[in-house]
């Protein structure tokens, strides 16, 4: 459960490995990189002006803090079995071949927002058009209100 006890992030299983390995690059390279670019810079001398130990230790920050939301990530996230719902149906961690207004066919698997990426045909659940998609069935035109105005989608084929 995510704070409050509200339910938590919902994931796939891929998503959950992805995560995982994404943790452990940034808690052993990454952080042996940035710790071997320190090492250098203090080795240079007089810190205050040490222009490559202040980026050094931003960079160290900042991976400190992707590492700590990956981890809240990983603790709040709830797997979700691909086709957990109709059979028949655009549910979360399947895939459809969806056509746009244009009649361009988009190949789609709805994910959680953390792993979504349009650019990998990964299509968050929560957004608008993931929303309207999800549990509707092959065949079936859905009309979707985007900052572009009313479109509407046609799930073609589940893969």
């Amino acid at each position: 459960m995510a704070e409050g006890g509200a339910p938590g992030e919902p994931i796939t299983a891929e998503g959950l490995e992805a995560l995982r390995e994404e943790i452990e690059q940034m808690e052993g390279p990454a952080r042996e990189r940035i710790s071997e670019r320190l090492k250098v810079a203090r080795a240079m001398g007089d810190l205050k002006e040490n222009a490559e130990y202040h980026i050094a230790k931003e960079d160290q920050a900042h991976l400190e803090t992707r590492i700590k939301r990956a981890r809240e990530r990983l603790r709040d996230a709830v797997v979700v079995e691909a086709g957990e719902g109709s059979a028949d149906s655009f549910s979360f961690g399947r895939t459809a071949i969806v056509t746009d207004p244009e009649g361009r066919e988009h190949e789609w698997t709805l994910v959680g927002s953390t792993e979504a990426n349009l650019a990998d045909g990964r299509l968050s659940a929560e957004s608008p058009v993931g929303q309207a998609l999800q549990n509707r069935s092959v065949g079936e035109e859905v009309e979707v209100s985007t900052p572009k105005g009313s479109r509407t989608f046609t799930i073609s084929r589940l893969v």
